[in-house]
């Protein structure tokens, strides 16, 4: 599949997806939100990968935000229609069922800390700034960064920076705890490479069962989490690759997991 504002590579069971609009400083327009989501669909649905990095080209911008050119036309109808679709995308970012890792190659703004905070790690490279700063053109976040954020940082800290709308540096967006890990520019590929690579070898399965059982019970009672994991504990045991990796571990070797 090809894809006009993306570039799509694979090696091995790892996919890089970049942005590819350096010159517009990798701002989401509609036809990005639209590749983004077909992009998500075809690697949901590819079994060889196991794990996504999402990047962007150059070294300014991860996403520099939403393409202003479009926001400024747009209409109440046509502006709910525009978040509907960036969430969807977004959510299908967070529900991969494979982890995603975005290395954030420079500002990571608007839509671009919300196309971040969907994916399952932060790795932020020392030179990146991050923030939600729609407040200053009058609107609010669309792409779930009204409520994505406080649950990463918490409702005092999510209030600042949207009021606000002042940027992050990398550092405080560590300490905030927006983003995982914050590493050299020149070393956050690699960074994020062997990060995915690490995931990639773990068993698929438990993987997307861990995730769900994150991301689910965080809007549950606690109560209800803990049945949700124990359901989703005995799912796993189920599989071909819990007895492979039992089998393993009792056989001190490494497990070479299925996905089954």
């Amino acid at each position: 599949m090809s894809y006009d504002t993306l570039l799509l590579a694979r090696d091995g069971a790892v996919a890089t997806v970049t942005v590819n609009r350096p010159e517009k400083l990798n701002a989401l327009n509609a036809r990005t939100i639209d590749d983004l989501r077909r992009a998500m669909l075809e690697l949901r649905h590819d079994a060889s990968v196991r794990a996504v990095i999402l990047t962007g080209a150059g070294e300014k911008a991860f996403v520099a935000g939403a393409d202003i050119s479009e926001l400024a036309s747009g209409t109440p109808v046509s502006g709910r229609d525009l978040a509907q679709r960036g969430q969807h995308v977004f959510d299908l970012v967070e529900q991969l069922g494979k982890p995603t890792i975005a290395a954030i190659n420079g500002v990571a703004l608007g839509g671009g800390c919300e196309l971040a905070m969907a994916c399952t790690f932060r790795l932020a490279a020392d030179t990146a700034k991050l923030g939600q700063p729609e407040i200053n053109l009058g609107i609010i976040p669309g792409y779930g960064g009204t409520q994505r954020l406080p649950r990463l940082v918490g409702r005092d800290h999510a209030l600042d920076l949207v009021l606000t709308g002042r940027h992050v540096p990398a550092a405080e967006a560590l300490a905030l705890g927006l983003v995982t890990r914050v590493v050299a520019a020149a070393q956050l590929m690699d960074e994020a490479r062997a990060l995915a690579a690490a995931l990639a070898a773990k068993a698929p399965v438990a993987l997307r069962l861990a995730m769900d059982a994150v991301n689910r019970g965080l809007e549950m009672p606690f109560a209800d989490a803990c049945a949700l994991e124990a359901s989703l504990f005995g799912l796993a045991m189920a599989t071909d690759d819990m007895k492979e990796g039992t089998r393993a571990f009792l056989e001190k070797r490494k497990p070479a997991f299925t996905g089954r």
